[in-house]
């Protein structure tokens, strides 16, 4: 599937690095940037690269327009849904534009049956199609060796909500919502959904979100812990770039280090959580920065890390 010559995968996601910050900005407004597959390829791209680039040392995903993310754009190509206005964060199928029919990030047509490319649906394409879109751009957030800060400008539905929480820090405007959609389109929630949700806000309030599929503010949501912080709209740009830019400065491999320490221990018991934590130890004294830590603390000034 290609993009259409007026919104290629580079334009629709713009990317620019700036004092060891790699900025990821979703770029579709008219589509309440709604996802497309190219588009998402692109996004797996930019986080694979931001990982294996020295120069970079933390991320911010953000977005144009009025909306953070409206989830899955099944329709393809580079023109933007009918529907998918202002209104999208409401009325978005789960995780897709807001007149697409399965809103599973599948490419799948729930109401005919058919599968991609107009072809039957056969058991087993469903969960294919959905280990390869939806699970492989979570898959990249939570991968990702450097520091990720979503900046929700607005509504972020579906997969874009979970691409949202797979982030390692969340700012969101006030006016930004978050919406679990998938059960009003009597749909299962993908997009890492059950296992994220769970693990930031434990799981009945996880149930609650996802049975009842009610917006959420951003300021409920910073009160039971799903994001990190609120702030005016005006303020959002601003307060991810200086959160970054702190991450930038810091010790890279041990952000990285715990980074995936924090991601691994609620899948572990204690024998693995405390052997994973010596190791990752182990693997830190040996950076430059770890030694320079060190011998700032015992020369009573600021560090300098390198990322190294």
């Amino acid at each position: 599937m290609t993009s259409s010559p007026e919104e290629s995968p580079e334009s629709v996601v713009r990317h620019a690095t700036d004092n060891g910050v790699a900025w990821i900005t979703l770029n579709r407004p008219a589509a309440m940037n709604a996802i497309t597959p190219d588009q998402r390829e692109r996004l797996i791209s930019r986080f694979d690269e931001a990982s294996a680039d020295p120069a970079v040392g933390a991320v911010v995903l953000t977005a144009t327009g009025k909306g953070f993310c409206a989830g899955a754009d099944l329709r393809g190509g580079g023109r933007p849904a009918p529907g998918t206005g202002t209104n999208a964060g409401a009325s978005t199928s789960a995780g897709a534009s807001a007149d697409t029919r399965t809103g599973t990030g599948t490419g799948t047509d729930a109401e005919t049956g058919a599968g991609t490319g107009g072809q039957e649906r056969v058991a087993g394409d469903v969960a294919r199609l959905i280990r390869r879109g939806a699970q492989r751009l979570i898959a990249a957030v939570l991968d990702c060796e450097k520091p990720v800060v979503a900046a929700v400008n607005g509504t972020a539905a579906g997969l874009g909500a979970h691409l949202a929480f797979a982030c390692d820090l969340v700012l969101a405007a006030e006016s930004a919502r978050f919406i679990e959609v998938f059960v009003r389109r009597g749909l299962v929630p993908d997009g890492g959904g059950a296992y994220l949700l769970p693990r930031l806000v434990g799981p009945q309030r996880a149930k609650e979100l996802m049975f009842f599929g009610d917006a959420l503010s951003a300021a409920e949501a910073e009160r039971i812990g799903l994001i990190n912080r609120v702030v005016p709209d005006g303020d959002l740009a601003g307060t991810a770039r200086e959160w970054a830019e702190r991450l930038a400065g810091g010790p890279t491999r041990a952000i990285a280090l715990t980074k995936q320490l924090v991601n691994e221990s609620l899948g572990a018991d204690r024998a693995a959580a405390f052997a994973a934590e010596a190791a990752a130890q182990e693997i830190n004294m040996t950076t430059a920065d770890a030694r320079e830590g060190v011998r700032a603390f015992t020369e009573r000034r600021a560090p300098r890390y390198r990322g190294r």
